[in-house]
């Protein structure tokens, strides 16, 4: 029976990461993130990455390892603004960005996932966003061209997964992990919770395993919160 469940995060990255890949990564800020993935990604001394995810997560943690170790040569993101590091890369120019819409992004990531080599939208129009695409008039609107995206590898956090590698996300976790591991020429997930094939309901499954290579048991990940906040007493 195939069986797609790996020993460990480090043990699963061997023989799929090489300098210069185009990465996504799934998460938003620092919930639902691949934290052992990354980790283990940062122990590999890949250097030269290309990374798409909606962030570049914090000083320490999530990303930001990648980013104190010097390893990516460039973010594309929707969001970079709680992470010191970043800036101070960005402004020295040691690292490239491409800013992109969120939902842009989202969508690249499904549309190269689903074989689309590009497609049509507002977001951006009339700003930086824009320039140097093909733009193109339909019903009296300007859209921009937005290419499909399809990476080298696609790194991804779960809450269940069976040994086929079907996946469930919980919650907020659910954003950009679909996506991210649709368009991954290789997808590994790490997920919290490991069942046996036919434990997962099918109609609450999220990704097919058909998407994912391998997966990666991380029963008691950190879950550190981003920014924290309280109410006065």
């Amino acid at each position: 029976m195939m069986n797609k469940l790996w020993p460990s995060a480090a043990a699963a990255l061997e023989g799929v990461v090489r300098d210069g890949m185009l990465l996504a990564v799934g998460g938003f800020g620092l919930c639902g993130i691949p934290e052992a993935l990354i980790a283990a990604l940062r122990d590999t001394g890949a250097r030269n990455l290309a990374v798409a995810s909606n962030n570049a997560g914090v000083d320490g943690w999530g990303l930001g390892l990648l980013l104190e170790t010097r390893q990516i040569r460039k973010m594309i993101s929707s969001y970079v603004g709680e992470n010191a590091e970043f800036e101070r890369q960005f402004l020295a120019s040691e690292l490239e960005v491409e800013f992109v819409p969120q939902g842009t992004l989202a969508e690249r990531m499904r549309a190269g996932g689903a074989g689309i080599p590009g497609f049509y939208t507002r977001s951006g129009v009339g700003t930086m966003v824009a320039e140097g695409k093909e733009h193109k008039e339909f019903d009296g609107h300007t859209y921009i061209l937005e290419r499909g995206m399809q990476a080298d590898l696609a790194l991804v956090k779960a809450w269940k997964a069976d040994r086929f590698g079907n996946l469930i996300y919980r919650k907020t976790a659910r954003n950009f992990n679909p996506m991210a591991a649709s368009c991954g020429k290789v997808t590994i997930a790490e997920a919290e919770i490991i069942v046996e094939p036919g434990e997962l309901d099918p109609d609450e499954i999220h990704t097919p395993g058909i998407y994912v290579q391998r997966v990666v048991h991380n029963p008691a990940p950190e879950k550190r919160i981003e920014r924290r906040t309280v109410r006065n007493a």
